[in-house]
């Protein structure tokens, strides 16, 4: 697979010419919003197996092995060369497609109101091929034991056709915030914890949920230990049952990490203690906070870095948003940046005639543009191809257990056909 920048006065026929590959196919590929009119900067995903490098002033054979991963004596083979030879500035190399590794992959999906909606029913069935798990979110806990259910539509059957691990994605929520007060109600109140763990366990049977997903944010830091004890507890009720545990944790970079959001969270019990956890490593630019990358390559880093010191590196999936947002400018406090899509990110550069720019230390593309409309300035931050290959190679860096999706309903396509180009998804 390769990933192609559109430079000045590039046209798709020209770029699918260089590559071997067909207009129609590259289209398709990356579902484009904008065939007609590409925008300086822009990612595409050419489906070919393996890629090509074209030679750049300096370069050596095995300065390219190097970058490549490809030793230069294979790269001299597949091109017909001598691994001696000078590079003519400008030369075509093919590199050849490598060992795909094993991984696992879950898509959250988070539906509105009483049903599903149907895009997303549409964006959980494609997605579904390239997903170990599949998370409906959420169940929500009561205060006396019991489950709120969110709506289910079609996902399990979904699910079924895909096989997908259905996740049960259970949480402390309240009026849609986290409650410190319900935590405690859940991990301290023995009778209600009992009843609570009975609830969760009917339910998984009655959807057939296969692994148990406690997402437990803002506990007090006086209950971390007894939420450790809870998830002992709970591990041997689903051991029974044959059923993983999981859990998502706060992204810290320390164990002595200071904030409600991360006291509770015990990195190294949970490596213990569970099956794997979902680390929530984005969100560092948020639609609450100025304009800047959601998941900066740099803070990803150092969290999952810390993460492996105090677990499995087997046991971790890294957590990675689908989506991007647009913020009005300047930022002022209180004011909420809009959600949006790669396609959509691509579609506005478009239309108002930007060059996307991309933050080789963040690691993420972002443009800036003026609403014609009402004159207010725009900063865009996203996700695209060469976003989405800088956290596989991390993944595969640290040999994470995988990635997980927040959140299933935003297309983006270039990340499932990366997917299938780097790895083997696991099916259990």
């Amino acid at each position: 697979m390769q990933i192609h920048v559109v430079q000045p006065n590039q046209s798709l026929f020209g770029i699918a010419q260089a590559y071997g590959s067909t207009v129609n196919d590259i289209v398709d590929a990356n579902q484009l919003p904008n065939p007609n009119n590409l925008v300086i900067g822009q990612s595409l995903v050419i489906p070919i197996i393996g890629s090509f490098y074209f030679v750049q002033p300096g370069d050596s054979l095995w300065g390219i092995s190097q970058k490549t991963g490809v030793p230069y004596q294979e790269l001299a083979r597949v091109n017909g060369i001598s691994p001696n030879q000078p590079l003519q500035v400008g030369t075509r190399l093919y590199i050849p497609q490598k060992p795909k590794v094993k991984a696992e992959f879950n898509g959250y999906v988070e539906p509105y109101g009483k049903e599903v909606a149907p895009n997303l029913e549409q964006s959980a069935k494609e997605a579904a091929p390239y997903l170990t798990y599949l998370a409906p979110f959420s169940f929500q806990a009561k205060r006396d034991g019991t489950l709120k259910e969110p709506p289910l539509g079609n996902l399990i059957q979904t699910g079924k056709d895909n096989n997908n691990v259905m996740m049960m994605a259970i949480t402390n929520q309240e009026e849609g915030t986290f409650s410190d007060e319900l935590g405690r109600i859940l991990l301290t109140d023995q009778n209600i914890q009992n009843k609570f763990l009975d609830n969760v366990v009917q339910t998984a049977k009655k959807y057939g949920f296969r692994d148990i997903h406690f997402d437990f944010e803002y506990l007090r830091p006086q209950d971390k230990e007894a939420y450790n004890q809870f998830l002992r507890k709970a591990k041997a009720r689903f051991n029974q049952e044959g059923w993983l545990l999981s859990t998502a944790l706060a992204p810290k970079t320390s164990a002595d990490q200071k904030g409600k959001w991360y006291e509770a969270h015990d990195y190294k019990a949970h490596g213990e203690i569970v099956d794997f956890v979902v680390i929530m490593t984005y969100e560092w630019g948020y639609s609450g906070g100025p304009a800047m990358a959601v998941s900066p390559i740099g803070p990803v880093r150092d969290v999952l870095e810390y993460a492996v010191s105090e677990m499995p590196p087997s046991k971790i999936l890294m957590g990675q948003n689908l989506y991007g947002y647009d913020w009005t400018l300047p930022f002022v406090q209180g004011s909420t940046a809009k959600a949006i899509s790669p396609q959509q990110a691509i579609q506005i550069a478009a239309d108002n005639n930007v060059k996307i720019e991309y933050d080789q230390k963040a690691q993420a593309p972002f443009f800036k543009y003026r609403d014609a409309g009402t004159g207010k300035d725009h900063e865009v931050w996203f996700e695209d191809a060469r976003s989405i290959q800088a956290k596989f190679d991390l993944m595969k860096e640290l040999k994470l257990r995988g990635m997980s999706y927040w959140k299933l309903g935003l297309s983006f396509p270039q990340n499932w056909l990366l997917i299938s180009d780097n790895f083997n998804v696991v099916k259990r």
